[in-house]
């Protein structure tokens, strides 16, 4: 398994009436773009990589966010959620909503 198929499925359930969502494998996980660009990203162990304005941390739904770390380096923009976080619905679906209104920001691809 690629990604974590239970974390998708509860993400593919909060985006299901959002049009312009597409999947797609990527990051060694299954990310949901907003017409082309990267909201949220399920990976392999149950934690999930948001897209978001670097400004927009504090949001309390992100108190267990760190910055994303690819190849050693922090990606400004991205934030990893461990999947302790992200066991309450609630706070999943605030999560996911932040990705997406971010990628709302964003010119289509």
């Amino acid at each position: 398994m690629a990604f974590d198929e239970i974390l998708a499925g509860r993400i593919r359930t909060l985006v299901v009436d959002e049009a312009g969502v597409t999947e797609k494998q990527m990051f060694g996980g299954l990310a949901f773009l907003l017409h082309g660009n990267m909201a949220v990203a399920a990976n392999s162990t149950g934690d999930l990589m948001l897209r978001t304005d670097p400004s927009d941390a504090g949001a309390p739904y992100l108190a267990e966010a760190e910055a994303q770390v690819m190849r050693g380096r922090a990606m400004a923009g991205w934030l990893h959620l461990p999947r302790s976080a992200l066991a309450d619905d609630a706070t999943l679906s605030a999560v996911v909503a932040h990705g997406l209104a971010f990628a709302r920001t964003l010119p289509p691809k």
